[in-house]
């Protein structure tokens, strides 16, 4: 059996704080346990499409990247080698280059790569690995929605910053009286916005898996007032639909691309206003929880997948990925996480404690 001697290593999807811990932590397991080289592949999979976006990355390369959001490998949610988009002659075209993909990881002699990325990466993984390429996945995203692991890198830093955000509202909606609504993240998964409202004491939570109610929501503040408390946080999840109702769009799918969700908080912030004429005001966080410095938690769950990756590599376990389950680390396969969605249980442990402490679901 040829012994491994090379490695790769991608970051793809959304950027999230930890990607640098995860790098950092198989380039030092790799090169300083093992003794192998690893090559860092630029721009998720445009760095095997183009193996001019790739270099070695040695331990002195990755010296000081800890503490940083983002990744220095870059990163894009628009990189499918399966069905890559190119303008010809002044037209889009899609390509299957998933064969030149394979012909350059052979190029760079890569005996494995290690990718970093959410449920859409790890499809491309998956269909990598049946092809033939020696695949292990590291699941990401500050969403925490993949059905593969209890929890993802990077949601406890986006969590952090939502509950930082709903701390300062709170002062400035109970000095005006307003209420205000904290559009977060999320996608169709409300976990971020189900542990920050709880965490920074919100009073209405909505979120996809609970469609709400928009009499039950404003029933919800106008009790408040009368007993006394003259305003109100509300934290709505980027997928939350009212009852009966779809998801509000900033943009709608074409083109390949997946459509990209948001408006819901100016939708419900409206709705508040003119049902019950109390001063609203809405803040929609976006990136800000996608960027910054990891929180330690994230730190260190990034850099435990990290040397779990590359021991998959080592026992060559590959078409798999390493996952958190009941605290500790393990592994599950690439098609296991591929376009499967984790979200919150509408009756789950957490949604019981939110309403035990009199948090509203719209419902």
């Amino acid at each position: 059996m040829k012994p491994i001697r090379r490695i790769g290593i991608s970051t793809g999807g959304g950027d999230c704080p930890g990607l640098n811990a995860v790098i950092r932590a198989v380039v030092k397991t790799a090169v300083n346990t093992h003794g192998w080289e690893v090559v860092g592949i630029f721009d998720g999979f445009d760095g095997l499409i183009d193996t001019a976006k790739s270099k070695v990355l040695t331990p002195l390369a990755i010296r000081g990247i800890l503490p940083q959001g983002g990744t220095i490998l870059g990163t894009t949610n628009r990189g499918n080698p399966f069905k890559y988009q190119a303008e010809v002659r002044g037209k889009v075209v899609t390509r299957d280059l998933s064969p030149l993909v394979l012909r350059n990881a052979r190029k760079l002699g890569l005996d494995a790569v290690v990718t970093i990325g959410g449920d859409g990466t790890m499809g491309i993984a998956y269909d990598l690995h049946r092809k033939g390429l020696p695949m292990v996945g590291v699941p990401k995203t500050i969403d925490n929605d993949l059905a593969s692991t209890d929890i993802t890198f990077g949601f406890n830093t986006a969590v952090t910053t939502a509950t930082e955000a709903l701390d300062k509202l709170h002062t400035t909606a109970e000095s005006h009286h307003r209420v205000i609504v904290l559009e977060v993240m999320g996608r169709y998964a409300g976990w971020i916005a189900l542990e920050s409202g709880i965490a920074g004491g919100a009073d209405v939570i909505l979120i996809p898996e609970i469609p709400f109610d928009y009499e039950a929501m404003c029933e919800k503040i106008m009790t408040r007032r009368r007993r006394g408390s003259k305003f109100s946080l509300i934290v709505a999840a980027e997928g939350a639909k009212p009852r009966g109702g779809s998801v509000s769009l900033a943009e709608k799918a074409a083109g390949g691309r997946a459509e990209r969700l948001g408006g819901i908080g100016q939708k419900v912030g409206a709705e508040i206003t003119l049902r019950t004429g109390i001063d609203t005001r809405v803040t929609v966080l976006g990136h800000l929880q996608r960027g910054g410095s990891p929180t330690p938690f994230d730190r260190i769950l990034a850099t435990r997948l990290g040397v779990a990756a590359v021991d998959l590599v080592r026992r060559r376990r590959f078409g798999r990925l390493v996952c958190v389950r009941g605290g500790e680390i393990s592994s599950a396969s690439l098609a296991s996480a591929a376009g499967k969605m984790r979200g919150v249980p509408p009756r789950g442990e957490l949604v019981r404690v939110a309403e035990a402490l009199r948090i509203s679901f719209g419902r």
